[in-house]
């Protein structure tokens, strides 16, 4: 069935235009990234009571925040007392909103040391202080006190559904690392504690590896309260391939039910507690929802949502077996032969796999955000955008945009809340520039069916 047939609009976009965040925006290749546009940090673009932020650090490595009204095309910039501290594409800005007091919460600068906060003001997203520097605290190397790790990396901010602030990071490094939890309960952070494990035995026909770290896609509550995670592992030790590419393999997912203090597999087993001895490990039953070896170039941290029923979707990229086995070259085999897919749980509980019909060309992340019919929206590499309708069943994948006239970099930062409130997609990309060379940042609207 088309969405057509079905009587809700098909999925489309029209472009509204772009407006420039900033025309010297710091510049510099690191991990095949950008430190503005890395596409797995969360909130680094966002609407909030019809408020659209963003957060990036400008050509003097300055972070720098700003924020716009309904339509406008001026973007009110707030440069904070904090300058990007190494050329680290990881080191991203991420933003949370905190709705019982109205503060803005900032985390940043940080690969598997020591991170930065900031916050605002109270009320400051509720537009009762003035958007200026005087509105933002103090540059803090703890939240409000508390140290949480060393060696802390990929800050995700996400809100309870009563109004609380939650903050997911890894603790540790790559390969050997474990997810934690922190929550703002409006007045103190508290650290809830680490949920999953590095520990246990993975093998394969080629080597074993006895320490990894699990790389989530995200974590998102649905409309019942629920907070979904899907992910991937790396393994600490090379030999679990055939001689090349990252160690990065299948696909898990897990679910909590009271707010990130237990965690349960697809089947509802309880799989690991928050703070607890016991944690979500490689080893954990039924957490696999698409097993793939580590020799497909597998990406992690890609993206995921959850639709308006509650059922969890995300978006992995890797290069399926016709192409052969990833094994010298991760980066030049995913530009070469990369594909994503939409993997998806379906109505009657069974998982869908469908590919994307639309080369990568590219190593690096696609973005899948939802609309209000819950048609799925794929964000390529380099600001292309395709979809596919509910009614199809999720199989009939189209390209929309093709992105040409953006001279995009490469991945994009998507405003995942504003594609609901106000049917617009509206993404933060960078232009491509070369060396160190300063380049303009961008944000770019489209229309969605009304």
């Amino acid at each position: 069935m088309t969405a057509a047939v079905s009587g809700v609009a098909a999925p489309g976009v029209t472009r509204l235009g772009r407006t420039l965040l900033d025309a010297r925006a710091l510049y510099f290749v690191s991990y095949d990234g950008l430190v503005n546009n890395n596409s797995f940090q969360k909130k680094g673009l966002f609407t909030h009571r019809g408020r659209q932020y963003a957060a990036w650090y400008s050509a003097d490595r300055s972070a720098t925040v700003a924020r716009r009204g309904p339509g406008a095309e001026h973007w009110a910039t707030v440069t904070l007392d904090h300058r990007l501290k190494s050329d680290d594409s990881h080191n991203v800005i991420s933003m949370g909103v905190s709705r019982t007091d109205g503060r803005l919460h900032l985390v940043m600068d940080a690969h598997s040391d020591g991170f930065v906060y900031v916050k605002s003001v109270a009320g400051l997203l509720h537009g009762e202080p003035p958007w200026t520097r005087a509105a933002f605290g103090p540059v803090r190397t703890t939240l409000d006190g508390l140290a949480l790790t060393a060696r802390f990396t990929c800050p995700q901010f996400v809100p309870t559904p009563e109004g609380r602030l939650q903050l997911g990071y890894r603790a540790g490094i790559s390969g050997d690392g474990r997810n934690a939890l922190a929550e703002y309960d409006g007045s103190t952070w508290t650290a809830l504690g680490e949920w999953s494990s590095a520990t246990g035995i993975y093998s394969t026909a080629h080597g074993s590896s006895t320490a990894r770290s699990m790389y989530l896609h995200g974590i998102d509550y649905d409309v019942h309260g629920r907070l979904h995670s899907f992910f991937t592992w790396r393994e600490q030790n090379a030999s679990v391939t055939s001689g090349g590419g990252l160690t990065n393999h299948d696909t898990g997912y897990v679910l909590s039910a009271d707010r990130g203090r237990t965690w349960r597999n697809d089947a509802g087993e309880v799989v690991g507690t928050t703070g607890g001895p016991d944690k979500v490990a490689v080893d954990s039953p039924g957490l696999v929802v698409d097993p793939l070896a580590p020799d497909h170039a597998l990406m992690n941290q890609e993206s995921q949502a959850v639709d308006s029923a509650g059922r969890p979707h995300a978006i992995i990229s890797h290069v399926p077996g016709r192409f052969g086995r990833c094994t010298t070259d991760y980066a030049a085999d995913r530009i070469a032969h990369g594909r994503a897919f939409h993997l998806r749980k379906n109505a009657s509980g069974a998982w869908r796999k469908t590919e994307i019909p639309i080369p990568l060309n590219s190593s690096q992340r696609t973005k899948l955000v939802l609309d209000r019919y819950d048609h799925a929206y794929a964000v390529f590499p380099f600001g292309r955008i395709a979809a596919a309708s509910k009614a199809s069943g999720y199989t009939d994948w189209t390209l929309l945009y093709d992105g040409g006239d953006l001279n995009a970099f490469g991945e994009v930062v998507v405003d995942e809340t504003r594609i609901r409130s106000e049917n617009v997609l509206s993404f933060m990309y960078q232009a491509k520039s070369t060396g160190t060379t300063p380049s303009p940042l961008y944000v770019a609207d489209f229309a969605l069916p009304a």
